[in-house]
């Protein structure tokens, strides 16, 4: 299904893939990266973006924004704190994440208030609650061929309609409100390169999940562009090539783009955009860093069992060594869990040699859209999902989807056979919709399967898990009773009738204020809204005391700062920092706190060794290194990871550490490149060191760091306090110089308000 081809290789009139010694000898075309890297859609679309004047250093500004309710709070008070005047380019606010009132009473629906209040005020673009999820919104109303966006979630990807978008962390977005840029150096480009076609009962998921399977272990993507090319992409659907773009993000890719053609014309002509289209593909000859050679014809219905995307197998192959997957399964996600306590099972499922699931849901930016649906129907109808454990749940992914499904009979479809149809929300993605049943399996077409993301709670003695499908094969396990079917296995003639687009609900109930702004409007805060606690700039020496250390191969952001109900204090900094590492290490707010405790009686004036006899003897071993001024010392708390920030964009999960009194994260290496930028952003160091260096309660001291930042250091020396003193090198990568000024100040609002 999938070939991988390492180095650098050219593609010559956007059909043939080569290798160097092809080009010249066969071709006799002289080699050359340099050249023909700047010969490929992503090179041009970065050119166009980039202010720097140096292509090997960017400095992108962006045509648009888009941030939902779990976010865009705190990127409006980041940017008020650092002088915002209007918005500079069209923001859009969706209200997908935090629809329902689940907990808190008023404080949702108040954060839409304050949404709505700052679209007004400032000049942006406001999306009701359950009108639209916040990619389909941005697909069919700002995506434009050859346009950059950037969105405060990790799933902005519309490189199907030729527009290069990336998610990041809240303090990007303020960067471009506050008209600075995004600096980044220029990435390596990906070949992905589709032939073939897929067959019936084969939908996007399955091809998303066969190139993640591939790629996401072995990083042949993370922080590069993936550049989709090929004769396969004409026998694709723009609705189907938008599923699987999307989920690139779970390779850990910085974006996409795929070249264009008269199919995405007609996507801009439907959605009344006729001039949002123009073609866009590489040029004859074409350079690129790697190739993922995907043959469409190939791919089968696919699984990725809990707990991530990457753990992907074809339903064949699951189904034909069902036990032993499962046995391997369980023991890897015990692992994740890492509580004695509860016992996570898989195997139990296992009915007359076939696995039952509990649970489908068809959701969000990857399942909710108008052809999965529709496809959906198809095997949905006239059949009936039963009256037993199993059930079904369908999300359009935005109101004129829903519209069209209702107009061509596919709702009435869905609904006879017992599914249910709720409006566009992103919840069961997250946690905060569809909680599965304490030990159940719930199969979804949606974006992510990390340890609790749908919502259960370890800490509580709960565990359920989702395994990742397309819509057809749910459909398929639906109507057999919840037993694994792929949907190849039914003979189903797919009716695939034409999607009609209607605005009309868009024009009704959308505020579009961009280039409105009113500055004479107030902001509407409601009692749950609160400013950004202040934050020290960095000293010249740093202790920290190591309060958590995970020792597992990845940490998400949803183990740094769980996703569901726990999102919706998002909007007051110091309640959500409460939850902070809550599922995976309930222990780390409090000694945090304690460690700040020692950090605000030196920013009292008062001496922290006079209050606490354990930090007295650790300074005391100290002054064995240097003679310090403990006064004049920043102390706080650090965590150590192996590889950190896989997943959301949300920048919570360094925002939280910082509020509780964090001062770096140590790391063997980042996840993702947004992660570490949120760190940054909220002036935490981004540590990297080689090993494990130290145990849960270890000190760690770092002389003067702040020449080190300042001074460009490739390596400095920490010094780790525990039973005895032991050195460690320490290193922060490539950091741009504005990125050292924000370290040195303290966050980025520190940075702001000095500049």
């Amino acid at each position: 299904m999938i070939e991988l081809l390492q180095g650098g290789h050219y593609l010559l009139d956007t059909d043939k893939i080569v290798c160097e010694d092809e080009l010249s000898g066969k071709l006799g075309i002289a080699p050359d990266s340099e050249k023909y890297k700047k010969n490929t859609m992503a090179y041009s679309i970065l050119a166009e973006h980039n202010t720097s004047g140096n292509m090997d250093a960017l400095k992108i500004k962006f045509d648009a924004m888009a941030s939902h309710d779990i976010t865009y709070v705190g990127i409006i008070q980041t940017a008020r704190a650092s002088g915002l005047k209007e918005f500079p380019i069209p923001y859009v606010l969706t209200n997908c994440h935090n629809s329902l009132c689940a907990v808190g009473g008023t404080i949702n629906e108040d954060d839409h208030l304050f949404g709505l209040s700052a679209a007004k005020k400032y000049g942006g673009v406001y999306v009701p609650a359950h009108l639209a999820v916040i990619h389909q919104f941005m697909r069919e109303m700002y995506s434009g061929a050859g346009k950059m966006i950037i969105g405060s979630d990790s799933h902005t990807r519309y490189g199907a309609l030729g527009t290069m978008a990336v998610g990041e962390g809240g303090p990007e977005l303020v960067k471009q409100l506050l008209n600075k840029t995004y600096d980044i150096n220029y990435p390596e480009v990906i070949c992905v390169y589709l032939e073939g076609n897929v067959v019936p009962g084969v939908g996007p998921q399955d091809v998303a999940l066969a190139i993640i399977g591939a790629v996401f272990k072995n990083g042949f993507v993370k922080n590069k562009v993936m550049e989709f090319v090929g004769p396969g992409i004409q026998n694709l659907s723009v609705e189907f090539r938008n599923g699987i773009d999307v989920m690139t993000t779970e390779t850990t890719c910085l974006s996409s783009i795929w070249q264009t053609d008269e199919k995405v014309n007609a996507y801009y002509k439907l959605h009344g955009r006729p001039d949002a289209y123009k073609e866009i593909k590489p040029e004859a000859v074409a350079y690129y860093d790697g190739v993922i050679k995907v043959n469409l014809s190939k791919i089968k219905p696919m699984i990725a069992l809990p707990f991530h995307p990457s753990n992907a197998y074809t339903i064949d192959d699951l189904n034909a060594n069902l036990y032993d997957i499962l046995r391997e399964t369980e023991e890897k996600g015990k692992q994740s869990i890492d509580n004695p306590n509860i016992d996570f099972k898989l195997t139990d499922k296992i009915i007359d040699g076939r696995l039952k699931v509990d649970q489908g849901v068809i959701a969000g930016c990857a399942g909710g859209n108008f052809e999965n649906l529709v496809a959906a129907a198809d095997i949905l109808g006239g059949n009936t999902i039963g009256f037993d454990e199993f059930s079904l749940s369908t999300y359009p992914s935005s109101q004129p989807v829903n519209m069209a499904l209702i107009k061509n009979g596919s709702a009435a479809k869905i609904l006879a056979s017992g599914a249910t149809m709720r409006t566009a929300f992103c919840g069961p993605c997250f946690g905060a919709g569809d909680v599965p049943a304490n030990n159940a399996l719930s199969i979804r077409h949606s974006t992510r399967n990390f340890p609790n993301r749908e919502g259960s709670k370890p800490v509580n003695g709960q565990i359920s898990s989702v395994a990742l499908m397309d819509a057809r094969s749910i459909a398929a396990t639906a109507v057999n009773g919840g037993f694994l079917t792929p949907a190849t296995e039914l003979n189903i003639s797919y009716t695939e009738p034409d999607y009609y687009f209607d605005k009309t609900i868009y024009d009704n109930r959308v505020y579009s204020g961009y280039g409105e702004a009113d500055t004479s409007k107030n902001l509407k805060f409601g009692p749950n809204i609160a400013d950004w606690p202040e934050m020290s700039p960095l000293t010249d020496d740093i202790l920290l005391k190591v309060v958590s250390v995970i020792e597992d191969e990845v940490t998400t952001t949803d183990e740094l700062i769980p996703s569901g109900e726990t999102s919706s204090y998002r909007s007051n900094p110091l309640k959500l920092a409460e939850f902070t590492l809550s599922r995976k290490d309930p222990a780390y707010v409090g000694k945090a706190k304690e460690v700040y405790k020692l950090e605000k009686a030196r920013l009292n004036g008062e001496n922290p060794t006079d209050i606490c006899a354990d930090f007295k003897a650790v300074c005391e071993k100290i002054s064995s290194i240097k003679n310090i001024d403990v006064k004049n010392t920043g102390i706080g708390s650090v965590i150590f990871a192996n590889k950190p920030g896989d997943g959301s964009a949300r920048e919570q999960a360094a925002s939280c550490q910082k509020v509780l009194g964090g001062w770096a994260n140590m790391a063997k290496e980042y996840a993702t490149k947004r992660y570490r930028s949120n760190l940054i952003n909220w002036g935490m160091l981004p540590l990297i060191v080689n090993e494990l260096p130290c145990e849960n309660s270890d000190w760690l001291f770092i002389p003067d760091v702040k020449d080190a930042v300042k001074n460009k250091a490739d390596i400095f020396k920490g010094y780790i306090i525990g039973k005895e003193i032991k050195e460690i090198e320490l290193t922060l990568k490539e950091l741009t110089d504005d990125e050292r000024e924000i370290i040195l100040s303290g966050c980025l609002i520190n940075y702001y308000k000095n500049h």
